[in-house]
């Protein structure tokens, strides 16, 4: 193993990180512990300041710079996060930073990494295509490259998390950590094995980024273009990062992009905190595995809260729309006055919220003489939208779900 990953490296990054960085709250959920049939326990790394707990590692690694290295600047490539925390401590430590980021990175990330003070660059279509432009950009310019995962010191830094967990809730039998490059699980499976050999450790990735599962599992899954969860879309993972998973993490499991919007709209609403796709990544294992975890203690870190706000609302609106909160119907009537108001009048003694209204003469299968109107209404569930159509229908209307 590598000596320069070991709990003694991990612990004495916590002390360097001491007052720096946030230890994050670890609380128990009660509600997901009911809804997931397993003692939940999650630890908000998206309060950290830049939101993710890359500073982390970010920090671990810029701290122990030599004042020449110091000197010439740093070079990071990242979707975002990553980014982040590098520039936010660079700029504390007074450190010239340029980050490499791809040009699908969301907004609010190329954004913050500007305001922290960095110079950023967009470059390519994905994580391999930034990473390339910014290693040559780095051997040009003489810059230490500071590695979002690939990192002996970067992955000691995320380990951190491990220590503050199990400070907090030494029973956890098991920590379910979302996985990119590798960094973050194999920081925490370094720690937590070491502290607790007898804790499970569960890897979770994306079904669109399945790289590390397809290492662990000695088979061959191809990546798909892009993921909600961008934070772990990593179609290479670390050379360092590999061993560690290995030796220390005992399953691997892939999340759909659909559990994924599932687990961030169960956040927001139930905990009332924001992550984006890599956070909820590890609730989304719990809700597609429910007879994995029952009944054990499980540990979650919400990674990073950096999610495009046009996103988030996407996001919320399709929850809504799966959950029947939010539902559309076509009702088919004759076309004459006063007949939008009857269909509105009924619905609304159903106790519907009329969202949206349309009529379509032309492109409908109704009869001349007739129209179809589309509602989009506000619902309380799959019950209440039947409530609704069968009252239309009993109103002798043509009523259905679109």
């Amino acid at each position: 193993m590598n000596p320069d990953i070991s709990l003694d490296t991990i612990r004495a990054a916590h002390e360097r990180l001491d007052t720096h960085v946030l230890n994050s709250p670890f609380l128990h959920s009660r509600t997901l512990s009911a809804v997931c049939g397993a003692e939940v326990f999650l630890k908000f790394e998206n309060l950290q300041f830049t939101a993710s707990f890359k500073e982390r590692g970010a920090l671990n690694k810029l701290a122990q710079l030599s004042a020449p290295e110091r000197a010439r600047g740093v070079l990071a490539v990242s979707a975002g996060n990553h980014a982040q925390g590098v520039a936010f401590h660079a700029q504390r430590l007074g450190i010239a930073a340029t980050i490499v980021m791809p040009r699908f990175a969301p907004a609010v990330k190329v954004e913050n990494t500007r305001r922290f003070g960095a110079t950023v660059v967009l470059e390519g279509e994905s994580f391999d295509d930034a990473r390339h432009h910014g290693l040559a950009l780095a051997a040009q310019q003489s810059l230490t490259v500071v590695h979002p995962y690939d990192d002996a010191q970067v992955i000691a830094g995320q380990g951190t998390i491990a220590l503050e967990m199990l400070a907090a809730e030494p029973t956890l039998d098991t920590l379910c950590i979302s996985v990119g490059g590798g960094g973050l699980i194999g920081g925490i499976a370094t720690a937590a094995k070491a502290l607790k050999p007898g804790i499970e450790i569960i890897g979770v990735q994306t079904e669109r980024f399945p790289a590390m599962v397809a290492h662990f599992r000695g088979i061959g899954l191809a990546s798909a273009a892009s993921s909600i969860a961008e934070g772990i879309a990593v179609k290479q993972p670390g050379e360092l990062t590999k061993p560690l998973v290995r030796s220390h993490v005992d399953d691997m499991l892939l999340v759909s992009e659909e559990a994924i919007e599932e687990a961030i709209l169960m956040l927001l609403e139930i905990e009332k905190t924001v992550v984006e796709g890599a956070g909820a990544a590890g609730l989304a294992a719990l809700l597609k595995h429910r007879a994995r975890f029952a009944g054990r203690r499980v540990g979650l870190v919400l990674c990073g809260g950096n999610i495009d706000p046009l996103l988030l609302a996407e996001i919320i609106q399709r929850g809504l729309a799966r959950s029947q909160r939010l539902t559309r119907i076509s009702v088919a009537t004759r076309d004459v006055p006063g007949a939008l108001s009857r269909v509105a009048t009924i619905i609304s003694a159903q106790g519907a919220n009329i969202e949206e209204v349309s009529h379509q003469r032309t492109f409908s299968a109704v009869a001349a003489g007739h129209v179809s109107i589309d509602f989009v209404l506000a619902t309380r569930d799959a019950v209440h939208v039947q409530h609704v159509l069968d009252a239309l229908c009993a109103a002798g209307l043509e009523a259905a779900l679109r």
